[in-house]
């Protein structure tokens, strides 16, 4: 006989009632055991930090992000009982100190703000304190993304990590690139692992990249051969259709 499954009703990490989102169960207490590990670990992760994985963040008993830089050598040495291990963790963890924004601001899991964002918003603030509505809109970002974005410097940023973090908190000066086209991407690439990959590759070298294909596209790329209805527009519209962007970006 087939017995029903019945879902949990309240978090395992820490009892808070489950709430259902698109057909799955999230915890949303923001005083969540599990879901503070989670972001600790993906903020060293994204940081680069050898090490801090999560049984050394377990050990060490990190709760939160401003812990890991409070962390002296012998506090280290004493929870992974290891002096070799300590002095580079010690170490790593003093390297991340010089991390730029372009690095930090995705560390600290923001929904919806990613590498791409982050990307928009190095174009056009020098520093998270220029970061607002206005300049969110001006970068680009979308609405729900910005809303993200600003509720966090609200409530977060300039109400607990602001002056307890060692970051300056600036984005990475870069020279401008010559503008050389707006690329619109069709269907899935090969030449990259994800579209998120092409983007930044295409921004890097001076393209402004698109998901539909408006009037001001000059590329569209197709690599999957499949004639979609894009791939008909820009042809009729006379429009350059390349089939390996990569090899069309190395040439």
């Amino acid at each position: 006989m087939l017995r029903a499954i019945v879902p949990p009703t309240d978090c395992p990490s820490c009892g808070s009632a489950l709430e259902w989102l698109n057909q799955l169960l999230y915890c949303k207490s923001t005083i969540c055991g599990a879901q503070k590990q989670k972001k600790i670990e993906h903020f060293a992760k994204t940081l680069k930090i050898k090490g801090l994985g999560p049984a050394a963040i377990e050990k060490l008993g990190i709760q939160d992000f401003d812990e890991i830089y409070t962390l002296t050598l012998e506090d280290i040495s004493s929870a992974l009982s290891s002096d070799k291990i300590a002095l580079k963790l010690k170490g790593e963890i003093d390297n991340s100190k010089s991390a730029p924004l372009d690095l930090v601001l995705p560390a600290f899991g923001i929904p919806l703000i990613g590498k791409t964002a982050t990307k928009k918003l190095s174009d056009t603030v020098k520093n998270i304190n220029e970061i607002n509505a206005d300049t969110c809109e001006r970068a680009g970002l979308g609405p729900k993304a910005t809303e993200n974005l600003t509720f966090w410097l609200a409530n977060e940023f300039y109400s607990f990590y602001d002056g307890y973090l060692p970051f300056d908190f600036k984005f990475v000066v870069t020279e401008r690139v010559e503008h050389k086209g707006v690329v619109c991407i069709s269907g899935r690439l090969k030449s990259f692992k994800t579209k998120a990959d092409a983007t930044e590759t295409l921004s890097s070298q001076g393209y402004e990249v698109k998901s539909s294909l408006t009037k001001d596209v000059t590329i569209l790329v197709n690599e999957s051969g499949v004639e979609s209805s894009k791939t008909k527009q820009a042809r009729n519209s006379g429009i350059t259709i390349i089939t390996d962007l990569k090899s069309y970006l190395e040439n």
